[in-house]
C-alpha cells in the first residue's frame, strides 16, 4: 500500500478479482488464508448487526424499501429483508451474486440484481440505501457521483448507511491483484460535504478492528516465519481464539501505547440528505 491520494484504483483488477472468488463468510472481510474458523466471520458479522440495530434506533424512518448495493454473499441482504417490506439486492460478481441469490431464496421480498452498482438505475424510492464495503472500491469521482445519483431517491427521511474500511489519515491506496482506497474519517466527511449529504453519526466498528488485528498479525508473522514453520491453520487460530478471550480489552492496548495498530480501522457512516 502506498499513501497516494492521487492515484486511482483499477476496476479492471478489482473486477478480475471478485469475479473470482470464492464465496465465503471469510472472504469480503480479507479473512481467507490466515487459519482463521469460519465462525470468525460470523463473529464479527453477529457483532455489526447490533451496531447496526444501535445506529437505527430513532432515527424514524419507514422500513419500506432497501437498496443493497454490492450486496456480496448476502448475509446483509438476509438481514435486511427480515425487517424491511422490499430489498434491493445489486452485485456484479457471478460467484457471490450466485451465492447470494442461494441465500435469499426463501425471502419473496428480495428482489435480486445482477450488475454493476455504477450502472445500476433506481426506479423507486427507498428508506434506506445500505453500502457495506461498496466505496472503498470507487474512485473519488465515482464515489462522489454514485452518492448523488442515490439522493434523490430517498424517501422523506430516508437515510444512506455505508461501511468503509479507513485509515488515520488520507488516503491509502492498496495496489496489487486485490485494490482498495482506504480513506480517513476527514476524507470522507469531506466527501459526504460535497454531495449534500448530512453525517448523523459515525461509529467505529469494533469487532472489525478485533480482528483486523488478528490479520495483520498474522501477515507480519507469514512475512518473518520461513513456509515449512508458519502452520498457518493452527496459528490462526490460536491468534483468533487469543482475541477472543481478550475482548473487549484488548481493543483498547493500541491506544495507550499511543500505537497506530492496526493499520486499518473501519467505521459505520450514517447520513442524510442536507435538504432531506
Amino acid at each position: 500500500m502506498k499513501q497516494q491520494a492521487s492515484n486511482k484504483v483499477s476496476y479492471t483488477k478489482i473486477n478480475h478479482y471478485w469475479q473470482n472468488a470464492t464465496p465465503s463468510i471469510l472472504g469480503p472481510y480479507m479473512m481467507d488464508g490466515l487459519g482463521f474458523p469460519a465462525s470468525a466471520g460470523q463473529f464479527r458479522f453477529q457483532a455489526e448487526c447490533k451496531i447496526v440495530k444501535k445506529l437505527l434506533q430513532d432515527q424514524g424512518i419507514n422500513y419500506n424499501t432497501l437498496l443493497d448495493l454490492g450486496c456480496g454473499i448476502g448475509y446483509w441482504t438476509e438481514y435486511f429483508a427480515r425487517q424491511f417490506t422490499k430489498v434491493t439486492a445489486v452485485e456484479a460478481s457471478p460467484p457471490l451474486f450466485e451465492a447470494m441469490v442461494q441465500r435469499c431464496s426463501t425471502y419473496p421480498n428480495v428482489n435480486s440484481v445482477q450488475g454493476d452498482v455504477l450502472l445500476f438505475e433506481p426506479l423507486e424510492k427507498y428508506s434506506m440505501v445500505f453500502l457495506g464495503g461498496m466505496l472503498m472500491y470507487l474512485n473519488e469521482h465515482d464515489v462522489i457521483a454514485l452518492l448523488c445519483r442515490l439522493i434523490p431517491f430517498l424517501e422523506k427521511g430516508g437515510i444512506i448507511l455505508c461501511r468503509e474500511t479507513t485509515v488515520r489519515d488520507g488516503t491509502v491506496i492498496r495496489e496489487g491483484t486485490y485494490q482498495a482506497v482506504y480513506r480517513s474519517i476527514p476524507t470522507y466527511m469531506n466527501i459526504f460535504e460535497k454531495c449534500h449529504l448530512k453525517l448523523i453519526k459515525t461509529e467505529s466498528n469494533l469487532p472489525y478492528n478485533l480482528l483486523q488485528m488478528g490479520c495483520e498479525s498474522m501477515e507480519k508473522w507469514q512475512k518473518i516465519t520461513p513456509k515449512p514453520l508458519q502452520a498457518i491453520p493452527i496459528i490462526g487460530r490460536l491468534i483468533y481464539w487469543g482475541l477472543r478471550l481478550c475482548n473487549p480489552w484488548i481493543i483498547r492496548v493500541p491506544a495507550v501505547f499511543n500505537s497506530t495498530f492496526p493499520e486499518l480501522t473501519n467505521h459505520f457512516f450514517l447520513l442524510r440528505a442536507s435538504n432531506n
